[in-house]
Order: C-alpha cells, then sequence, then structure tokens
C-alpha cells in the first residue's frame, strides 16, 4: 500500500436553500491531499443514500440517514455504519435497534449488507465501527438515544446476522472532527493512501477539458484532406475525444512546394440552453438523410404530437422552424389528452412511435403507432391506426393504474421494452412510479412476450424528494460490453428532478433483476450543468459524426414548478469507457485552448 498521504471526511449536509432534507441526509466524501484542505466530492451532493422500505400495502416508506462512520476493514478495504431514520429526520421505528452498513473496496461502488442487530429496543444514536486485530474480529461501539453506552462484536462484515449481544460499557471516547467546511454534520475523518485518494478524487470530481493536441505537421495536397485533419481533446481523467478545426489555409499554395505554418480554430457545435420552451421529453431521430424532433409540448397542453423536421439538428430549432401535427385530438378514439413523451424507434426494420394518452378520464396507458411502408413521417395518414400495449395473455398492461414513458431497445438478439407503472396515484396507496421491463418480438412490439419484471423504484431520497416519487422516462445507450438504460426521479416539473443510471453487462439475462446494477446517486443533476436545473427524462442519438448525444428538460430557474425546456450536449466517454453524461459547456471545449497551429507541408 501507498504511503498515507490523504485523509477521507464523511458526512452528511444540513437542508440548506434548495437542498432539500431527503437530499441532505445522505453519505457525503470529501477528500483532503497534501494541501490539509479538504475538497468536496460530487460537488457536495450526496453519494450514498439510505434504501426506502416498502410495507404490506406496497407504499414506499422513505428513509434517511444520520451519523455516518468510515472504517478500515481487515483486508485493508472500507466499511461504513450510519444510523438510519425517517424522511422527516425523526427516529425510525422500523430501524430501532439498527445500523446501517456498507462495504467498499475503493469508495467508488458500494455493496449494501443490510442492518445491523444491536439491541431488541433501543434507539441508536451513533456508533463507531474498528477493527481489532488482535482479536481478528469487528467491535462496535454506540450510544442509544437514551445516553446508554453499548459495545457488540461480529467477525465478518457479510454477515449481518451474525451480531453478538450487546453489553454495556462506558462512554467510548469518539469526538467528531472540527472543519470549516460550512453547512455540514462531519462523520469522522480516516487516512488514505495516495493511489486511493488520487482514484477516489477523480471518480467524485467533474471530468473537464485541459489540454488540446495537434500533429506537428502534415502532408497534404488540398484544402479538403487538410479539412480531414482533427484536434484531439484531453481531459482530466486522461480520455479523449476527437474535434474538427476550422483551419486558416488561405496562406497556403498548394501548387507550390514548401513548408506552411497556419492557423486554426478547434470548433464543436454548440447547442444553447435552452433550445426550446415548453417542451419536455425531447427525442431526435435521425431518418433518411433528415433529423426530426418530437417531444411532450407542453404548449399545447400535453394535447397532440408534433414533428419538426430540418436537414440539420440547429435547423431543428432555428427561427422559422414548422411543425406538423402527426397525432391529433380524437375523442372518439379516446385521445383527450396527456399526449406524454412520444419517443421514435426502428424495430425490425420499421419505424415506430411509443408514446402515452389518456380517454377523458384521466389515466395515461402505453401505446404504439407504425409508419406504414414508405411512410412520410410528418403523414398522419402514413401512419397506421394506435394499439395500446397488451401483455402475453392479450390483456392490457394495467386496468388500475397508469403507464407511461414506454422505451425499446435490442441488443444479443433480444427485443426489450421499458416503461413506468404506477397505482393509487394522489392516494395514500400510492406506489409511486415504478420501472419494469419485458421481452417483445420484432414482428409485434406491442405485445409482451414475456411476464412484466419490476426493474426499478424510488427508494433512494433523491428520486423520493419533494413529494414526487418517480422512476420514469428510461431510455437505452447500449455499447460494446454494457447496456445503460438512464431514467428519471424526483420532482418531475421542479429542480430536483434528476437522471438516475441501471446498468447490465452485455450477453446477460436482461430479465434478471440480480444482473443489473442501479447507481446510488444521480449521473445528472441540478448541481450537474450551469444554468440547467432539474434535468431529467433524456434520450440519446448518434449525429453524423457518430456522437453520441444526450436531450433531455431542463429548467431555467430554482422553483419547484418551472417551465421545461429542451436541452443537448454531448455524451463522454472517460478513461474507463463509461459514459458520463455531464461534460457540458467549457467542460467539454474549453474556448481558451481552441487556437491551434500546424505545419502543412506541401510536395
Amino acid at each position: 500500500m501507498s504511503q498515507l498521504q490523504g485523509k477521507i471526511l464523511i458526512y452528511t449536509r444540513k437542508p440548506q436553500n434548495e437542498y432539500t432534507e431527503s437530499l441532505s441526509n445522505s453519505i457525503h466524501f470529501a477528500y483532503s491531499g497534501d494541501s490539509g484542505e479538504f475538497e468536496l466530492l460530487n460537488r457536495n451532493y450526496g453519494i450514498l443514500f439510505a434504501q426506502a422500505t416498502v410495507n404490506q400495502d406496497n407504499v414506499i416508506r422513505e428513509k434517511g440517514l444520520k451519523n455516518p462512520y468510515i472504517f478500515r476493514t481487515s483486508d485493508g478495504a472500507f466499511g461504513i455504519t450510519a444510523v438510519r431514520i425517517s424522511a422527516d429526520s425523526r427516529e425510525d421505528e422500523e430501524s430501532k435497534g439498527h445500523v446501517l452498513l456498507w462495504t467498499s473496496k475503493d469508495l467508488i461502488s458500494f455493496q449494501y449488507r443490510g442492518l445491523l442487530k444491536l439491541h431488541e429496543e433501543a434507539y441508536v444514536k451513533e456508533a463507531v465501527c474498528e477493527y481489532n486485530e488482535k482479536e481478528k474480529q469487528y467491535v462496535i461501539h454506540w450510544q442509544s438515544e437514551e445516553g446508554n453506552h453499548y459495545i457488540n462484536s461480529l467477525q465478518n462484515l457479510t454477515e449481518a446476522d451474525c451480531v453478538s449481544l450487546p453489553v454495556s460499557e462506558k462512554a467510548y471516547g469518539f469526538t467528531r472532527p472540527v472543519v470549516s467546511i460550512a453547512g455540514i454534520i462531519p462523520g469522522n475523518i480516516l487516512a488514505i493512501d495516495e493511489e486511493t485518494g488520487s482514484k477516489l478524487k477523480d471518480h467524485w470530481s467533474p471530468v473537464y477539458h485541459k489540454e488540446i493536441r495537434t500533429p506537428a505537421s502534415v502532408t497534404a495536397v488540398s484544402a479538403e484532406q487538410l479539412k480531414a485533419v482533427r484536434a484531439t481533446a484531453v481531459y482530466s481523467d486522461g480520455s479523449t475525444h476527437e474535434k474538427k478545426v476550422q483551419w486558416d489555409f488561405s496562406q497556403v499554395d498548394f501548387s507550390i512546394p514548401g513548408t506552411y505554418i497556419i492557423s486554426g480554430k478547434v470548433v464543436q457545435e454548440k447547442f444553447m440552453f435552452p433550445l426550446a420552451r415548453g417542451y419536455a421529453d425531447p427525442v431526435i431521430l435521425p431518418w433518411n438523410n433528415k433529423y426530426y424532433y418530437i417531444a411532450t409540448n407542453d404548449n399545447k397542453d400535453d394535447i397532440g404530437i408534433y414533428v419538426r423536421e430540418a436537414d440539420t439538428i440547429s435547423g431543428l430549432f432555428a427561427q422559422g422552424y414548422t411543425e406538423t401535427i402527426i397525432l391529433d385530438l380524437d375523442e372518439e378514439r379516446g385521445f383527450n389528452q396527456t399526449f406524454w413523451a412520444p419517443e421514435f424507434h426502428v424495430i425490425g426494420g420499421d419505424l415506430y412511435l411509443l408514446f402515452a394518452v389518456s380517454g377523458s378520464v384521466w389515466g395515461p396507458q402505453c401505446h404504439m403507432m407504425k409508419l406504414k411502408k414508405g411512410g412520410n413521417i410528418l403523414r398522419a395518414a402514413d401512419w397506421k391506426k394506435p394499439v395500446r400495449i397488451k401483455k402475453v395473455d392479450g390483456t392490457y398492461l394495467t386496468e388500475d393504474g397508469i403507464t407511461l414513458d414506454m422505451t425499446y431497445f435490442r441488443a444479443d438478439g433480444v427485443s426489450c421494452v421499458v416503461w413506468s407503472y404506477r397505482k393509487g396515484i394522489g392516494t395514500p396507496l400510492d406506489t409511486g412510479s415504478m420501472l419494469y421491463i419485458a421481452t417483445v418480438e420484432e414482428s409485434d412490439p406491442t405485445i409482451l412476450t414475456s411476464e412484466p419484471v419490476l426493474l426499478s423504484r424510488p427508494l433512494f431520497g433523491w428520486e423520493n424528494v419533494q413529494g414526487t416519487i418517480n422512476n420514469e422516462g428510461p431510455y437505452p445507450l447500449i455499447t460494446e460490453d454494457t447496456v445503460y438504460i438512464t431514467y428519471s426521479g424526483g420532482a418531475a416539473c421542479g429542480y430536483t428532478y434528476a437522471l438516475g443510471l441501471l446498468s447490465i453487462p452485455r450477453g446477460s439475462d436482461f430479465l434478471d433483476i440480480n444482473a443489473w446494477k442501479k447507481a446510488s446517486t444521480p449521473v445528472l443533476s441540478y448541481f450537474s450543468v450551469n444554468g440547467v436545473y432539474g434535468p431529467g427524462h433524456n434520450s440519446f442519438f448518434r449525429d453524423n459524426d457518430e456522437t453520441i448525444m444526450i436531450m433531455y428538460h431542463g429548467e431555467e430557474e430554482i422553483v419547484k414548478f418551472g417551465t421545461r425546456c429542451t436541452a443537448m450536449h454531448r455524451v463522454h466517454i472517460n478513461h474507463a469507457g463509461v459514459p458520463l453524461f455531464d461534460v457540458a459547456q467549457e467542460r467539454d471545449l474549453n474556448t481558451k485552448l481552441t487556437d491551434v497551429t500546424i505545419k502543412v507541408i506541401v510536395e
């Protein structure tokens, strides 16, 4: 192990201004290297959240946590304990006598080990865990809410049910550290080696553009050949991305051999926020050398599905754009309201539109409609009649709730749909919106070929915030080795809306819930991109250069209910080959680094 040179601080936050109780009552980290100053990781946003419980009525009971403590495990890795509390920061009846436990090899990925039972009756106020090398066991010193002190022990953190009975002891000498960071509640500080600390800091710090590289020289016989020369943008984690350059070759005479020094400007098309006001759940489809834009149209009270067409992406949002309605209000067919979250998907070579719609009684349900062979996307008559999605047995997805936000992906020869289901909305028996997955056949994706499987529900505090209990808006991103599904949690019309991430290795059984990994913290939040609040309900597409783009809606202000607006930027692939969704604006391309020169050799 490297020499110990850094420190890790574990803490929670005090609810303050827009940072809510649900967000504050989670585990945060700060790292200190040689300078001695602590740097707040993950932008001072929670990293580990207590999971909610689900009662006998299938209703979520949100939880938070307090008084976290980090310690070394017997193998030199890390353990974390914390006291679970109720959503309003009070004692949690379900957690009486217990503490939460996680382990981690690197403080980047975490394994939740469950609740450690320390006492039958007493509420735990705070706990300290250490590994006793001599006794080969973990010792937990803790204090009850009544002020009594106890000690428990266990030999293996993976066997949470093997904790000894509590034994009374005198007060354990634990004092919380004093740190000069406003608005936090410190847990403790742990020494950490430089290598681990560096990786920890890199992972939980924003990736940013720090260098531009171009070839020292290039041999060219024409301006067209020179135009193809790209610059390499280098990022803080060591990853790279190729960028276009606008070369000034006005001083080059390609008819005269020689050496020329020319300048250039590294460029990348920038999509200003907001691209379109009052448009949520945005999607762009590249199709037959055109681009098509579709979204939930808040400007039309979410009634009707409107499409834009252009030769370029920027043309979709240029002044004078036109919109064509391809599905209108139709009370006879029961299409009355909530024309929500339309998505284009190519399935088995055919183009489908997936969307949700309600009848005269509010209650959106998932539908699909198919473009006729050779049809024009902008012609309503070229679309077949919309079909409501059914299960294997021929019944609809639900008869006692709502379904919406259906998406589609195909990987490893398997086609799947993922959608959001919610029951009892607005009642004491509200289940919250949950993500389900099932298989379909390309020949008819409107009928499931498997039973629906519960994929995710909003158990973390960031998903269950501001009175909103959401897992919705799933959308796939498929790489060579992984299927990713982004989804949205939190307040759909507010600043706390955020993107979560589910992932599964390629070649897995997509219906095996245990094969999926769910990130404990959002991958895009109102902390991520300056001036964009409540980012959520996203989609992906590839432009003509095969660059992966992410679209989503966000808001311009920190308000509880704002105007949803379309946003877009590039998806960055980090040094480990993992997509990052928050490398935007100058963190993607620093305008101070865009001036470049190159030696051009004309032979």
